[in-house]
């Protein structure tokens, strides 16, 4: 039996260390959920932790819901205490392919592709399929794209005194540089 699981263990990590492995810790995420005539709803996340299989165009990523920086500290808190609820919810994970990735015609034109996956935030998972831009440079990968989620989607509730200044569709917009692991 030992020898059983050892070999089932070799045999994975082998798989797993002839992959690709693209990744890095200093992603870049934003959202935008800004209504006209008040405060802009923008918010950031500039550690971001992405992995992609130049093998098989499959990815995921992590963000820690609290590292997302408003410009006031009010706001902030308000996100983190009310809308997140990061306490009970402290990850937001995307887990998908690039749709007919092909590492061996990437070059420095970037490229379109079409990322599809799932979204978990706020405990929930919701389909998602985001327009990317790929190009590879100088032995990185570079990914940049946006998509729309609806916090309602996500069992977020926005307060009646609030929803008309927070949008119903968030802009999310992503920009990775990633290097050979």
């Amino acid at each position: 039996m030992k020898r059983l699981v050892l070999m089932s263990a070799v045999l994975f990590f082998t798989g797993f260390a002839s992959a690709q492995k693209y990744s890095t810790k200093t992603g870049n995420v934003t959202f935008e959920a800004s209504v006209p005539l008040f405060e802009d709803v923008y918010a950031k996340d500039d550690n971001n932790v992405v992995i992609l299989n130049a093998d098989s165009g499959e990815m995921a990523s992590v963000s820690v819901v609290k590292n997302f920086h408003f410009k006031t500290k009010l706001m902030e808190e308000h996100f983190n205490e009310s809308y997140a609820e990061t306490a009970k919810y402290p990850k937001a994970t995307f887990k998908g392919k690039i749709a007919n990735f092909d590492k061996t015609k990437l070059s420095a034109s970037p490229q379109k592709y079409t990322v599809q996956g799932t979204l978990n935030f706020h405990g929930v998972d919701k389909a998602v399929t985001s327009a990317a831009t790929v190009y590879a440079k100088d032995g990185k990968i570079y990914m940049q794209g946006s998509f729309m989620a609806r916090p309602v989607d996500h069992n977020v509730t926005i307060p009646k005194m609030v929803t008309k200044k927070v949008a119903e569709n968030v802009k999310v917009e992503y920009n990775y540089v990633m290097a050979k692991q």
